[in-house]
């Protein structure tokens, strides 16, 4: 074997391979290397989407560069990345550094990452163990990367005290003011103590009891790492919380600025694998929060061993399409203020960034005089970014949360109608922020500043508009704010239901094109099929956890239903209270349940499909318990308790199954009183309900076909067009 070859302008060293790869992902790693050997970089988003794969997401995404991409680097910087893996990191350090040394125990690893980045030709891929390439890299390095890495340190090391004696041997290849950066998860996590299994080993609850030990790899808590640094004679260390966590990082905090309250709310999806739910994890972070205890439970840790970075917080909006991919920082400057800056990812971002400084000039003319203020912006053209003051005070939609939290309707409405005088100032200007929402408002006393506009037009928007807008957003961001019933101000400022669907297309229309006709991380994540299971027993009674409205979906494999084999779907409503379920089904499953909701209701089956097919005109039986519900018409019906279900068999003749299939649903689901519920359903024809129940033993059976789906979608959309 050659000890060195190219593949495009990259080196691999081959010198310490051993000709064993000493760690793989097994097959999945062909598929990868097939990927990067037929795509463009910018088809990686496209390839995702398509095969809805954990492995493929996690090592294509562009947001897992994210972790480094926000730290400031000399571009002459000399870099070390320790464990490179398949290149997700790797490009990116060769975008920002002068030179990239990497090492990796696996050639088809590296190969893949050689050939994704086969155009950086500043970049040195080593194969084979640390312990064995280490004495051949020279003592200079700006930057140490260890990524997801520092956790392995058993396996690089082998060794008593091995995370001590990594650290030590890395510090050697240092130079003076050089930094090591780690990325790691925190055995702690609220993540893992609400239900999220170990990433490593898969079981759960292994890191917060005490790894064994013979374990592949070893997290730590906050404390746990401060030891190892000091044991190696490291006392300046800054800490950085990514969230969700380091692997698909959208916000970065630290010791310096640390999340506000109702901050933390992606919180359930978890791509690498089924989870559990225990608690809410969004409640449970706004009382750790407001403790100021948010850095012991933080679900990863990226920590600086050397000099700080003036940075303290990073919001990453790169889930757009290139023309609006931006980073937010906020930074301390020399005079010990914070600022904030809005960087460009790509350049065509650019002018979408500079663009801001007319923004502030446009609606400092609109306001002038009014009641909003308007956070300054100026431009840096040697950064290349836009910077503007940091505003003191409390967000709008902070103080809003808080009149709910406390029952406090009429504090609530104040503020509401105080956010309604102000933005009515000048209705006619043709300047308008369209995304003047309450958590772009920062309330400080009497003064309100706006402190986001990115999206700032030069038309007029009417200011009914920009208020149905901010209330849609503020509901859609959390469900408990649902207690706050919008119509009577919809009602007040004139805005009929038809305008609101109007308003509502022009919503996802704006949303699209954002983000381009790429699918969101929750559609992907939807698409990958992990479960989320709330054990049974406690489904009931932890609060936040189940909603009235909540829908829960069960398989039968010929088992029966099981908690286990059940998932509690991201349900999409509408304003008619209509959700679109698009569920994936296994080949192996004989029945389908739907559970509807957690309280007496009425449903009314609009349409289903199987694999994108409507069902044959003998169709796949519906069926309902005759204890729990009844037939009122021949789509819908009526359930008076608190366990509504619909069951769908799937063992007709008629239906072409597939390894993977998708049972499409819609339906209308209205929550009724209890009282309102049992007199619906008393008074429905006893005989009737005998006579339907007698054909089968198990409930109520209706025949889901071509026209009888047919004839319930021309009502629908009738009723919708009146």
């Amino acid at each position: 074997m050659q000890e060195q070859v190219k593949i495009g302008k990259v080196t691999l060293n081959f010198k310490h391979y051993s000709g064993v790869d000493l760690y793989s992902d097994g097959a999945i790693e062909n598929d990868l290397l097939e990927i990067v050997k037929k795509y463009k970089k910018e088809e990686y988003a496209q390839v995702i989407e398509e095969r809805a794969n954990w492995p493929i997401l996690y090592h294509l995404s562009e947001q897992r560069a994210n972790i480094v991409e926000w730290i400031p680097m000399d571009p002459k910087a000399k870099v070390l990345e320790v464990g490179s893996g398949c290149g997700a990191i790797t490009g990116m350090l060769s975008q920002k550094a002068g030179e990239v040394v990497a090492c990796d125990l696996s050639r088809r690893r590296s190969e893949i990452n050689a050939t994704r980045n086969k155009d950086c030709d500043n970049v040195t891929i080593h194969i084979g163990n640390f312990r064995d390439i280490e004495p051949d890299l020279p003592k200079d390095f700006d930057y140490i990367f260890l990524i997801g890495v520092f956790e392995y340190g058993q396996g690089y090391i082998g060794t008593d005290n091995p995370y001590e004696k990594f650290l030590k041997m890395l510090k050697a290849h240092l130079k003076k003011g050089g930094r090591i950066v780690i990325a790691i998860e925190n055995r702690l996590g609220l993540k893992y103590l609400a239900g999220c299994a170990e990433d490593h080993l898969g079981t759960y609850f292994t890191g917060i009891e005490g790894y064994s030990s013979d374990s592949v790899a070893k997290t730590f808590t906050r404390n746990g790492l401060i030891n190892i640094f000091k044991k190696c004679g490291i006392n300046e260390y800054h800490f950085y919380y990514p969230y969700p966590d380091y692997k698909l990082m959208t916000l970065l905090h630290s010791d310096y600025y640390l999340p506000k309250f109702g901050e933390l709310q992606d919180n359930v999806r978890n791509f690498d694998r089924d989870r559990l739910v225990l608690f809410n994890e969004k409640h449970a972070y706004e009382d750790l929060v407001k403790d100021g205890m948010y850095q012991e439970f933080a679900n990863s840790f990226e920590v600086i061993l050397g000099p700080a970075f003036d940075t303290i917080y990073s919001k990453y909006s790169n889930d757009r399409v290139d023309e609006f991919k931006i980073r937010t920082d906020i930074a301390i400057d020399r005079a010990g203020r914070k600022i904030i800056k809005k960087f460009p990812l790509t350049k065509a971002a650019k002018e979408h960034v500079f663009e801001m400084r007319d923004a502030y000039a446009g609606l400092m003319e609109k306001y002038r005089g009014g009641d909003f203020e308007v956070n300054d912006c100026q431009i840096d053209e040697k950064q290349g970014c836009a910077i503007f003051s940091f505003v003191n005070g409390v967000p709008l939609a902070s103080l809003l949360d808080e009149c709910i939290d406390k029952d406090d309707m009429d504090g609530f409405n104040a503020l509401l109608n105080e956010y309604i005088r102000r933005i009515n100032y000048k209705p006619d200007y043709p300047v308008s922020d369209y995304d003047l929402i309450f958590s772009n408002i920062m309330v400080n006393g009497p003064i309100w500043t706006i402190i986001d506009y990115e999206w700032t037009y030069g038309k007029c928007i009417p200011a009914k508009e920009q208020v149905w807008r901010a209330l849609y957003c503020y509901r859609l961001e959390d469900r408990k704010r649902e207690k706050f019933d919008p119509k009577p101000v919809f009602d007040k400022l004139g805005i009929k239901d038809e305008e609101m669907q109007s308003l509502l297309d022009e919503e996802f229309a704006f949303q699209k094109y954002v983000t381009g006709n790429s699918k969101s991380l929750v559609e992907i994540w939807k698409d990958i099929g992990r479960k989320v299971i709330i054990p049974k027993e406690i489904a009931g009674e932890t609060q936040g956890l189940r909603r009235e409205d909540c829908i829960q979906v069960y398989f039968d494999e010929g088992a029966g239903y099981s908690e286990d084999d059940s998932l509690f779907p991201e349900e999409q409503y509408d304003d008619k209270n209509t959700v679109n379920l698009d569920i994936r089904v296994t080949a192996d499953c004989k029945t389908l349940r739907i559970d509807p909701a957690f309280a007496p209701c009425m449903v009314t089956i609009l349409s289903a499909t199987w694999n994108g097919e409507a069902f044959a005109d003998d169709g796949v039986d519906v069926s309902i318990h005759p204890v729990n519900g009844k037939w009122i018409s021949d789509d819908s019906i009526v359930f008076n308790n608190e366990d509504p279900n619909i069951e769908f068999g799937l063992t007709s003749d008629k239906l072409s199954v597939q390894e993977r299939n998708h049972l499409c649903v819609k339906y209308i689901m209205t929550l009724l009183p209890t009282n309102q519920a049992e007199a619906i359903f008393e008074s429905l024809n006893e005989e009737e309900a005998i006579q339907d129940s007698a054909s089968n033993s198990c409930g109520f059976i209706k025949k889901l076909g071509k026209k009888i789906i047919q004839k319930r979608e021309e009502r629908y959309y009738k009723d919708e067009e009146e």
